[in-house]
């Protein structure tokens, strides 16, 4: 009887690129519902005190239209890349991994920036969380260039360079608001919007869908 444990050879995973993508589409999904549960206001408020606690709702309610926004690019992105996976291997999972982890955690600086937007610290930490996020994508897309072997077959490398500016860019504009922040937490909010322009500038060619694994 061959008593050798079996073990997979160190670039190999046993999850396929499908049942990851599934598992990240929960945890995105979990995300947004987490963001949504923040926006309240105080129960038992007299007629006359339900404006006043909508206005003060507000905050909370932009902060949540801002991460949903977040997240959705994010999510786009992350579809748009796994088009490209043909196979896993250790370092796309864990960078995959981390990426989930600081989605999932997305909603502690959205209600930091709800609640103390007006400050460097708040505006700063949530610019480089999304820039961490970001950054993890591009970290993917590096990995598929330095390895090409792990792309589908009829992956061109310049589809998956367009996957990884695109992801700099993105990245570029919330890191390079971090120092914005120390001068003017305003200001920085509003160099956000930069990643607007960028993303689309930098849009690369749509590639095909590649059919799930039932």
């Amino acid at each position: 009887m061959n008593n050798r444990t079996f073990q997979l050879p160190r670039r190999e995973t046993v999850i396929s690129p499908e049942r990851l993508l599934f598992f990240g589409d929960a945890v995105f999904a979990i995300a947004i519902t987490l963001l949504a549960l923040d926006i309240t206001v105080p129960e038992g408020l007299a007629d006359s005190e339900v404006g006043a606690a909508l206005r003060d709702a507000v905050p909370k309610m932009g902060a949540y239209l801002l991460s949903f926004a977040v997240i959705g690019v994010l999510w786009q992105v992350q579809h748009a890349l796994f088009r490209l996976v043909g196979t896993l291997d250790r370092c796309l999972l864990n960078l995959y991994l981390a990426q989930l982890a600081v989605v999932a955690a997305l909603p502690f600086p959205t209600r930091l920036i709800s609640e103390y937007g007006g400050t460097t610290a708040a505006t700063a930490f949530y610019a480089a969380t999304i820039a961490l996020a970001v950054g993890l994508l591009g970290g993917m897309a590096a990995r598929l260039l330095a390895q090409p072997s792990l792309a589908t077959t009829d992956t061109e490398p310049a589809r998956v360079r367009d996957s990884l500016w695109r992801s700099l860019s993105m990245m570029g504009v919330f890191a390079t608001s971090i120092p914005v922040a120390f001068a003017s937490p305003t200001a920085a909010k509003y160099w956000w919007l930069l990643a607007v322009p960028a993303r689309w500038l930098l849009r690369g060619t749509k590639t095909p869908d590649r059919p799930h694994a039932p």
